[in-house]
């Protein structure tokens, strides 16, 4: 469970997020949604260590992460965009993220298997697709076992097939009682795979709550739909 209480981050005199409240719980996939320039990213930041919030807390465990950078290790994270040495192979570039991260747990064979990922992990990170890269992206997310994970616009360049199998993955986290955020403009991405759903405009959440409630209390059936009224109503 990551707890984020009364949350603040001022860029100069620009602030970002505004006295942010929220309990992200486990079991669940919390999608954090909004335009561009809500805050979604520096939220997302701030609860990887990233961002240094300029007054609040985060709590992960019930324990304040400030200046505890071991919780790190807690976490997979798959970013929009995949950065890794581009020399290195798919391989090499696993082994040193194990070097890195000292961990005891790890597990691909599924992964390896059901992206289709076997053939491209002896080729450099340069040759290969951007479909590819995100693949390897999910694999070093999943396969060290976190208790958290936090996906940025996951299927970005995947395939269809390669999508839906790793909306598999995610559905599969979820049942083994980890806590998943989710971030995505595909609002049919986050209306399949989450259970709470948190609404940012201009650094304030506007929403929390079930996928099923904002439906119900917008009166539609397309969560697309829903988030456009919100933001119209916000407007």
């Amino acid at each position: 469970m990551i707890t984020v209480k009364n949350l603040v981050k001022n860029f100069g005199k620009n602030r970002v997020l505004k006295n942010i409240d929220l309990t992200i719980e486990s079991g669940k996939v919390t999608a954090i949604v909004g335009p561009n320039g809500s805050g979604k990213t520096t939220l997302i930041k701030t609860i990887l260590g990233l961002v240094r919030p300029s007054d609040g807390t985060i709590e992960v465990d019930g324990k304040i992460v400030k200046d505890d950078y071991l919780y790190r290790n807690k976490i997979g994270y798959m970013p929009q965009i995949a950065k890794y040495p581009e020399n290195l192979t798919g391989r090499e570039i696993i082994l040193l993220i194990k070097s890195i991260r000292e961990s005891t747990e790890y597990n691909d064979e599924e992964i390896l298997s059901s992206l289709k990922l076997v053939p491209e992990m002896e080729k450099p990170f340069n040759n290969l697709s951007g479909g590819t890269k995100q693949k390897i992206s999910a694999l070093i997310a999943f396969a060290f076992s976190p208790k958290i994970i936090i996906l940025d616009e996951p299927t970005a360049g995947l395939d269809p097939i390669s999508s839906s199998y790793f909306k598999d993955l995610v559905i599969k986290q979820k049942e083994q009682k980890k806590t998943i955020i989710l971030t995505s403009h595909l609002m049919n991405e986050v209306q399949e795979l989450s259970d709470e759903i948190v609404f940012l405009l201009e650094g304030e959440i506007k929403f929390k709550g079930s996928v099923q409630s904002l439906l119900e209390y917008k009166k539609e059936t397309k969560l697309e739909r829903a988030i456009a009224e919100l933001m119209s109503q916000n407007n």
